[in-house]
């Protein structure tokens, strides 16, 4: 799934990347791999936290900062801040997507930098929308990939 999403984002170097619902960071790990500037990790499991720090530090990648919090709360100080993204990775756990609808409709615009891109990852049965421009949505197995643009 990391393969087909980079393929549909293209280049990213010098980006700032904001990885939502992180996991085990295996998306911002790879958008650090591949010459992004910096990412914000969000994930609410603080084993998985540890899991992310542990491989930035094995990987010696530099320009990350892991916020171990709700996504949605991570993501309204983001936008408090001001801060703003290149491109957002969205891979909520597929049967809480419709859970966080609402509020990623909400917060998402407004942390992407002009011209960024969003990338949702959800279950194939569902086409996410968010309030920007559609780009390209594709299946994958039963995962679908869906990528906006601001």
């Amino acid at each position: 799934m990391r393969e087909a999403a980079f393929s549909l984002v293209g280049p990213i170097e010098g980006a700032r990347v904001l990885d939502v619902f992180a996991g085990s960071g295996a998306m911002g790990l790879e958008a650090l791999s591949r010459g992004a500037m910096g990412c914000v990790f969000v994930e609410r499991d603080r084993e998985a936290c540890r899991v992310i720090e542990r491989n930035l530090e094995k990987l010696r990648l530099t320009g990350a900062v892991v916020l171990c919090q709700e996504a949605v709360r991570a993501l309204g100080e983001e936008r408090a801040r001001r801060h703003r993204y290149g491109l957002v990775l969205v891979d909520a756990p597929y049967e809480e997507w419709e859970r966080y609808a609402a509020s990623l409709s909400e917060l998402i615009p407004g942390l992407l930098e002009e011209g960024g891109l969003a990338v949702v990852e959800t279950v194939s049965r569902l086409e996410p929308e968010l309030p920007l421009d559609l780009v390209t949505s594709r299946r994958y197995g039963s995962a679908r990939i869906t990528v906006f643009s601001k």
